[in-house]
């Protein structure tokens, strides 16, 4: 068995044009090709095709995270910018959800451009009817703890961002945003407020893709895990081992569980590598709950290599019943986790059969989790869409692997 901890990722590489990387996305989304892989054989489709494509009494489970406009443009005193970039709340709330409800102020971890002309004192950003300001507390690594304040201390942090943020696009488009980046780089069940980059295999979906899948008795689940701005943090150490994979908060509702539950024994295909990221979680977070039944919920995750130093590991079903009983007995109807999952190579899946995906970077996490389910063949796959023009990346095209 491969051992992911001595993986190189130099070995995930393949040779990206420029030219190849989707800066636009197509004028209509379910227009994409979707190259289908089933069991070593390829094939070339269009994205309306899926619902005919997807394994019989299939369960397509999506991650309903929307995008927050949270690049923020803030003035010096001097007139100068700094640009500050939301990455997760600190305080008063650490859960995504209840920050973007708080009110007057809010502490964050944040990126910083333009740090060094930031000498003191607060900056601002003035916006219809109010206005934020930010100020430094604390350097950590990598990142900053800023604390915003805001007037009408009424609005909630999610309104300040929806007013004065900016839509964070992904780094590799080098590209200024575009109004319709707006609505494009949002899936169209986008629902909870929360992440820094779309869950992009979701942006295809169309209300017409979504009555096919109806009409082909494929059913659908949604959860939530809020998409990190790690999700873009190149791997700069030579194993695997020495790479921290970032820590993403996943929501899930007992409903969601009890489908997971009735699904046992048909296929399982998560839309997007944070679909089924978030899958794969829910399972590991049953099996702690089998091992520590009193476990509190803010203790509930996942951390990098659980999935890989388990001993004895329960079944999909004992692991999705532990986290029912955990829910009955909290009386509660949803819980909260973090999860620093990677699955790459090695890892052996609990909970999903396939996967719908774009094409990803070379050197990423998200290729391992390519070829952790379709093995080397990952290498085929990726030729084969570049020799026959597809679209790579966030607004690419897209893939059904079913190993």
């Amino acid at each position: 068995m491969t051992d992911p901890k001595k993986l190189a990722i130099k070995d995930f590489v393949y040779e990206l044009p420029e030219a190849r990387i989707a800066k636009f996305p197509l004028p209509e989304r379910d227009q994409s090709k979707l190259l289908l892989y089933r069991q070593g054989q390829m094939a070339d489709h269009t994205f309306t095709n899926l619902p005919q494509l997807l394994p019989p009494h299939t369960l397509l489970v999506f991650n309903d995270t929307k995008v927050v406009q949270a690049r923020l443009l803030m003035q010096k005193e001097t007139g100068g910018l700094v640009e500050i970039f939301c990455l997760e709340p600190v305080a008063p709330h650490q859960e995504i959800q209840l920050a973007m409800q708080q009110t007057g102020s809010s502490t964050w971890k944040c990126l910083v451009g333009n740090n060094k002309r930031w000498k003191s004192g607060p900056v601002q950003l003035h916006f219809e009817g109010g206005v934020l300001q930010a100020e430094r507390l604390l350097q950590q690594e990598g990142h900053f703890l800023i604390c915003f304040t805001w007037e009408p201390a009424e609005l909630t942090f999610a309104e300040v961002l929806e007013r004065c943020g900016r839509l964070p696009l992904p780094p590799y488009l080098n590209r200024d945003l575009t109004p319709d980046d707006h609505t494009r780089y949002q899936t169209i069940y986008a629902n909870q407020q929360g992440a820094v980059a779309a869950p992009t295999a979701g942006l295809h979906f169309t209300d017409r893709v979504m009555a096919a899948l109806q009409s082909q008795g494929i059913a659908t689940a949604y959860l939530t895990l809020h998409v990190g701005a790690g999700t873009f943090k190149p791997v700069k150490a030579d194993t695997m081992e020495a790479h921290e994979m970032h820590a993403e908060q996943l929501y899930i509702t007992k409903s969601v569980l009890q489908r997971l539950q009735h699904q046992q024994g048909k296929p399982v295909i998560p839309v997007g590598t944070t679909s089924m990221r978030s899958l794969e979680s829910i399972y590991w977070l049953g099996a702690k709950v089998l091992e520590q039944p009193e476990l509190p919920m803010q203790e509930l995750q996942v951390s990098q290599w659980q999935a890989y130093e388990s001993i004895n590991p329960p079944s999909a079903a004992d692991a999705l019943q532990a986290l029912l009983d955990y829910m009955t007995h909290l009386s509660v109807d949803h819980l909260h986790a973090s999860t620093q999952i990677i699955i790459a190579p090695g890892y052996i899946f609990r909970m999903c059969h396939g996967l719908v995906t774009n094409f990803h970077q070379p050197e990423s996490t998200l290729l391992l989790l390519v070829s952790a389910l379709i093995g080397e063949n990952w290498r085929k796959v990726y030729q084969h869409a570049m020799e026959h023009d597809y679209r790579f990346l966030s607004y690419g095209d897209s893939s059904l692997l079913l190993p």
